[in-house]
C-alpha cells in the first residue's frame, strides 16, 4: 500500500472513532502513532504538540496534518487531513439535512458513553507523556504548575503563557539529556526550506487581504469564504473557541439563523473527528450564497487553509530550531508543560463533561484498564463504552 494511502486509512479509522474532541484527539494520535505505530517517539510528539499549541487553528487537527507531513510529505499531510475530516464531515452535511426533521437524534446514553470513553483516552495519554516526559520532580513540578495555570485562568491565553514559561524555566534551569534527543531528528519533514518560506510568505499575504477580502463591494460567495478564511486564521484554542467568531462573521449577516447555528453546533457534539467539521454544516446551509455539497466543501477547506499553510511553513524550521542547545533546554520544559496543559483538559473540560455519577467514573475506569492494561485499541474502547452508555446511561 502506497504511503499516502496508509496515512489516509489510518486517520480515516480515526476520524471514525475519534470522540470527546481536541484534547481527546491527542491522545487517540499518541495511542496509536506513538504506542502503536511508533511513526515518532513521545518527545517529537510533544514537540509537535508544542508548535501546534502556539499557532492559531485547529491545535488536534494541524497534529494530525503534522504527523501526516512527517509521514509521507505533502501527500501525506493532504492524506491525514482528508482522512481525519471526512467522516465527521459527511456526518455534518448529513445533520444539516435531517435535523430540522430529527431533532432528538443526539439524544441517548450512547453519546455520553462515547464522552466516557474521552476520559479514559486522555487519561492513558497523560500518564504515557507523564513517564517520557515529566519523570523528574523538576519537569512534574513544571507540569503540575502549568496545569494550575491553565485551570485557575481558563483563557487561551494562558495555555500560550504555560508553554512560554515552560520554555523560559526549562532554558534557564533545566540541564538536557548528555545524548543528542531524537526528537529534532524525528521532526524532519520531506519539504524544502524554499516552499516552507513561500508558505509562511502566503500565510502573510491572506493576513493583509482579508479586510479586502470581507469588504461589502466583493461578492456575496467571497465574502462568505472569507470569514472562514479569517477565523481559521485568527482563532487560537480551537475546538469550542471557533464557536463566537464563526458566529459573528455569519449570523449578524443574515446568512445563517441563530438556532440554526446552534443546532449544528450541538450536532458537532456528537460527531467524531474535529469540531471544525462544523464548517461544513454550515456552508451545506448558507442563504443565499454558499449551499449544498459545493458550499459545504468550499468553507470546509477555507477554514482549514490557514492551518495548513502554518504547520507547513514552520514545521521544517521548528526541526532546525530544535538542534540548538539552547532549544534543546527549552523543550524540556515546554514539553512538560504540554503535558499539564493535557492534565488540566483531562479535568476540565472532558472529565466535567463525561464524569456525572459513580455509573461514568465506574465505565471510565474500566475502559482506562482496557488501555493501558490490556492494550486494548482506542477504536475498541470507544465503542464498547457507546455500547455500555446506551444500555446504561440513557
Amino acid at each position: 500500500m502506497p504511503v499516502p494511502l496508509q496515512v489516509f486509512v489510518r486517520f480515516f479509522v480515526l476520524g471514525l472513532t475519534s470522540f470527546g474532541g481536541p484534547v481527546a484527539h491527542l491522545g487517540y494520535f499518541h495511542e496509536r502513532f506513538v504506542q502503536r505505530e511508533r511513526w515518532i517517539t513521545a518527545e517529537a510528539y510533544a514537540d509537535l504538540v508544542g508548535l501546534c499549541q502556539l499557532l492559531p487553528g485547529p491545535s488536534s487537527s494541524q497534529v494530525g496534518m503534522g504527523l501526516g507531513l512527517i509521514r509521507a510529505g505533502w501527500l501525506g499531510g493532504l492524506a491525514a487531513w482528508a482522512g481525519f475530516t471526512l467522516p465527521s464531515a459527511v456526518l455534518m452535511v448529513l445533520a444539516a439535512s435531517l435535523l430540522s426533521a430529527h431533532p432528538t437524534w443526539m439524544d441517548g446514553g450512547w453519546v455520553h458513553g462515547l464522552m466516557v470513553a474521552a476520559v479514559a483516552v486522555v487519561a492513558q495519554a497523560v500518564l504515557g507523556l507523564q513517564r517520557k516526559l515529566a519523570p523528574d520532580r523538576q519537569r512534574a513540578s513544571l507540569m503540575v504548575g502549568a496545569a494550575v495555570l491553565v485551570l485557575l485562568v481558563p483563557r487561551v491565553w494562558a495555555q500560550l503563557l504555560a508553554l512560554m514559561l515552560g520554555g523560559l524555566v526549562g532554558l534557564c534551569a533545566l540541564t538536557p539529556p548528555e545524548l543528542e534527543p531524537l526528537a529534532p531528528e524525528s521532526l524532519m519533514v520531506p519539504l524544502r526550506r524554499s516552499v516552507a518560506l513561500g508558505l509562511l510568505v502566503c500565510v502573510a499575504l491572506l493576513l493583509v487581504a482579508l479586510p479586502w477580502l470581507s469588504a461589502e463591494a466583493r461578492p456575496l460567495l467571497v465574502q462568505q469564504l472569507s470569514g472562514f478564511l479569517r477565523t481559521g486564521a485568527l482563532v487560537f484554542g480551537g475546538g469550542h473557541v471557533v464557536l463566537p467568531l464563526l458566529e459573528q462573521a455569519l449570523v449578524p449577516n443574515g446568512w445563517i439563523d441563530l438556532q440554526q447555528f446552534l443546532a449544528g453546533y450541538g450536532a458537532a457534539q456528537a460527531v467524531p473527528g474535529p469540531m471544525f467539521s462544523f464548517a461544513a454544516f454550515l456552508g451545506f446551509d448558507l442563504q443565499p450564497g454558499l449551499q449544498g455539497i459545493a458550499g459545504a466543501a468550499s468553507a470546509l477547506i477555507a477554514l482549514f487553509f490557514p492551518s495548513f499553510l502554518l504547520i507547513g511553513g514552520l514545521l521544517p524550521f521548528w526541526s532546525d530550531l530544535g538542534r540548538l542547545a539552547p532549544m534543546r533546554r527549552a523543550l524540556l520544559g515546554i514539553n512538560a508543560s504540554v503535558v499539564g496543559i493535557l492534565l488540566a483538559a483531562l479535568f476540565q473540560p472532558v472529565w466535567q463533561t463525561g464524569i456525572r455519577g459513580g455509573a461514568e467514573f465506574s465505565l471510565a475506569l474500566v475502559a482506562f484498564v482496557l488501555l493501558v492494561s490490556w492494550r486494548q485499541p482506542a477504536w475498541r474502547v470507544v465503542l464498547f463504552c457507546a455500547a455500555v452508555g446506551g444500555l446504561t446511561l440513557a
